[in-house]
């Protein structure tokens, strides 16, 4: 990825070498002691315009700058494709952090990223010489069974989540990615194992605190719900990754599960793939709502993944036998506690590739043989053996919108289609150049475009970076159109930008 509109985001000046922070009129050593509490720069919802601008700012939390020996650690992200240095990080630990950090970073007009799970794919919840707003600590969870409803900290991961309720019994929508941030999956739709019984993520979101910016150079705390600022929970609910404000805690509607059937088979080799891919995608999306399945393409091999709510072993068996019917698979059933399942399918985090570039596609009719041979051929060509072409099936309850709407507009398609290439090795030390990596983009960016004429749109928590009219590829023109008024209500001033983020409407 090229940062090729950072120019335009930071108000920064240059870097003197690698590594180097410095921000016009302040250095790196001129940032708060953050042992000096200071004026907190907190504004009340409604009472910021009646003074010309906040008291001075001081960053409160954990704050990590280039000076501290866990510099490297906090700056880094999971995909290491991308490395990035930042003026200061800032770990919230409780949401008056994060109304101090805004603060701070307007009146001393410098770049910021938010920041939770650190998977953003392009990069962009990083920015050289800037201020990195990390939520990822913020990791407090209540469950009200009365009203079926959990509010969660904004750091709270995918695996931390799906274990804590369901120790209760109970689920929402995640990916299937542990280290994945709740708060992020959701806030750009939110898609996995359980999407076509209980829908998107963001489907089951109900309130949001979030802090927007306010006044000229202040920060406020305000709750969307159903009854307050409702037009930005209907934004948060696929659009709401850094554009709008920092969500810094979420309530959603919980529902009950005691138990699963997960099943997974595996084909060795590609010869069963436009098979098992056209069983896959005939039987599925159309299937029980209570089943979600996801179908995972590798150089040399197939693996089918599904996901049976409430049900047993054989009832798996009976949905899926046109599928497993094909060839002769590996076949395997566990039936359990979600919590348990989901914990016992991660990869520690030491044997995933160092680097990943993916590109995000929606399907809206069945693949034709021509395509399913067009992924044959490419996956054969793959530069590794973790790069992976990934379908997740839609249909069953993605397909109803919840009262009051929301952003994603992708609720008509058959499936979700992912292309990942995947290489490297982790290192304290990245940025050094690897070899595959010329490959594995060129590889994708062919891959893709291949794969152009049977598809439509794209998601925004796997966004392209290259992508034509990503607007209405990730929102379409009339939710984008939407989102900027939003904008414009909530961000006038443009605070929260990157390379995709949405503009305010012009008055």
């Amino acid at each position: 990825m090229s940062d090729l509109s950072r120019r335009d985001l930071l108000r920064t000046s240059a870097a003197a070498g690698v590594g180097a922070v410095v921000v016009s009129g302040l250095t790196a050593a001129d940032t708060p002691d953050i042992a000096d509490a200071g004026a907190p720069g907190y504004v009340t919802a409604g009472d910021p315009s009646k003074s010309p601008g906040c008291p001075p700012a001081t960053l409160t939390g954990h704050i990590v700058r280039p000076c501290d020996a866990s510099y490297t650690d906090a700056r880094l992200g999971w995909d290491q494709l991308f490395s990035h240095y930042p003026l200061v990080i800032v770990f919230a630990q409780e949401t008056q952090d994060v109304v101090n950090a805004l603060t701070w970073a307007r009146q001393h007009n410098v770049a910021l990223r938010v920041r939770s799970g650190r998977h953003a794919l392009e990069g962009w919840s990083n920015v050289d010489n800037g201020i990195v707003i990390d939520v990822s600590q913020l990791k407090s969870i209540q469950i009200d069974t009365g009203a079926h409803t959990a509010t969660v900290g904004a750091g709270l991961t995918q695996l931390e989540a799906v274990t804590t309720l369901a120790k209760q019994n109970l689920a929402i929508t995640t990916g299937s990615e542990g280290s994945v941030s709740a708060c992020g999956a959701t806030l750009g739709g939110g898609l996995g194992p359980l999407n076509r019984w209980l829908g998107m993520a963001c489907d089951s979101l109900v309130a949001a605190e979030v802090v927007i910016p306010s006044g000229d150079d202040c920060a406020e705390v305000i709750n969307a719900d159903s009854q307050h600022h409702s037009d930005l929970l209907w934004a948060l609910r696929g659009a709401g990754n850094g554009n709008f404000g920092i969500v810094t805690q979420l309530t959603y509607k919980v529902s009950p599960l005691t138990r699963l059937a997960n099943m997974q088979a595996t084909w060795n080799g590609l010869g069963d793939l436009y098979e098992v891919f056209e069983a896959w995608q005939r039987t599925v999306p159309s299937a029980d709502s209570r089943l979600g399945s996801e179908l995972e393409i590798h150089k040399s091999q197939i693996q089918l993944s599904a996901w049976l709510v409430e049900g047993v072993a054989a009832q798996a068996r009976e949905i899926l036998a046109p599928i497993l019917s094909v060839g002769t698979p590996d076949v395997t059933v566990q039936v359990g506690n979600w919590g348990d399942i989901f914990a016992g399918a991660q990869i520690p985090l030491a044997q995933e590739p160092a680097n990943w570039k993916f590109f995000s596609q929606f399907v809206k009719e069945p693949l034709p043989k021509k395509a399913i041979d067009i992924i044959g051929s490419f996956m054969r060509d793959a530069p590794t053996e973790e790069s992976n072409y990934f379908v997740d099936a839609f249909g069953g309850a993605v397909a109803n919108e919840p009262r009051g709407g929301t952003a994603f507009v992708h609720r008509d398609a058959l499936f979700y289609g992912e292309i990942g290439a995947a290489w490297g090795t982790r290192s304290t030390q990245p940025g050094v150049s690897d070899p595959l990596t010329p490959q594995a983009q060129a590889w994708i960016a062919e891959f893709s475009q291949a794969l152009r004429p049977y598809t439509d749109g794209a998601y925004v928590n796997v966004p392209n970076v290259g992508m034509q009219e990503w607007e209405t590829a990730y929102w379409g023109r009339q939710h984008f159109e939407q989102l900027r008024r939003i904008k414009a209500k909530y961000d006038p001033h443009n605070v929260f930008q990157y390379e995709q983020s949405i503009p305010p409407a012009s008055h």
